[in-house]
C-alpha cells in the first residue's frame, strides 16, 4: 500500500482538523514503535487510519455497521460514535486497501481497547491520547509514561478515561474494563 494516496484520499474524507489529528497519531505511533520494536510501518498506517470513519454520521455507523455485521449492542445503539473504530477498521480494509490483519485490529481497538492488546493495539491506543494536538489534564504524565513504560501509559490511559467517564455519569464500554484489568493484573504479576 502507498502511504501517499492513503494519505491524498485521507485528507479529501476528513475535515482539515480531524486530518492533522490523524497525522499526529500517525506520527506518535511511529516514534512509540521505534522506542518499543514494534513495526514502524505498521503503527504509520493504523495511526494514519484509525479515524476514517469518526467524522461518518451516527446513521452511517449504523448503517455500515449492520452492513458488515458489526454487533451493536444497546451501548452503541445509545452512541454510535462508539463505532466509528470498528467501522474505520473496515473502511481500511475496503476503501483503502489495508489487508494486513494487526493493523485492522489496532485501529478496532484505538477507542475502548480490550482484552488482550498486543504492543500494535497498544501503541495505536496510546497514540491517539497523547499525540501533540491533545491537550487535556494529565496528558503530561501520560506522555511521560509513554516514555519509559508502554504497559504502565496504557493502564495510565485507561484510568484516565475510565474516571472521565465516572465523572460525567457516563456509561464506561466493558472492553475497556476487561483492557484495564487483564493490564493490571498482567502487571502486578511481572
Amino acid at each position: 500500500m502507498e502511504l501517499t494516496f492513503v494519505e491524498k484520499k485521507l485528507r479529501q474524507a476528513l475535515s482539515a482538523k480531524r486530518y492533522r489529528h490523524s497525522v499526529g497519531v500517525s506520527q506518535t505511533a511511529a516514534e512509540l514503535a521505534e522506542r518499543f520494536d514494534a513495526d514502524i510501518d505498521r503503527a504509520t498506517v493504523a495511526g494514519l487510519l484509525h479515524d476514517c470513519a469518526r467524522e461518518l454520521p451516527n446513521k452511517t455507523l449504523l448503517k455500515r455497521a449492520a452492513d458488515s455485521a458489526i454487533v451493536v449492542g444497546s451501548l452503541e445503539e445509545s452512541s454510535p460514535v462508539l463505532l466509528h473504530a470498528v467501522v474505520s477498521a473496515r473502511l481500511a480494509a475496503e476503501e483503502y486497501g489495508v489487508q494486513d490483519e494487526a493493523v485492522l485490529r489496532a485501529i478496532a481497538l484505538h477507542t475502548t481497547g480490550g482484552a488482550g492488546m498486543g504492543k500494535l493495539d497498544k501503541i495505536i491506543f496510546l497514540a491517539d491520547f497523547i499525540e501533540p494536538g491533545r491537550i487535556f489534564p494529565g496528558v503530561d504524565r501520560l506522555r511521560e509514561l509513554a516514555d519509559r513504560n508502554l504497559d504502565k501509559a496504557v493502564l495510565a490511559a485507561f484510568d484516565q478515561t475510565i474516571r472521565h467517564l465516572l465523572d460525567k455519569g457516563m456509561v464506561i464500554h466493558p472492553a475497556s474494563v476487561a483492557g484495564r484489568n487483564e493490564l493490571l493484573l498482567s502487571l502486578h504479576d511481572k
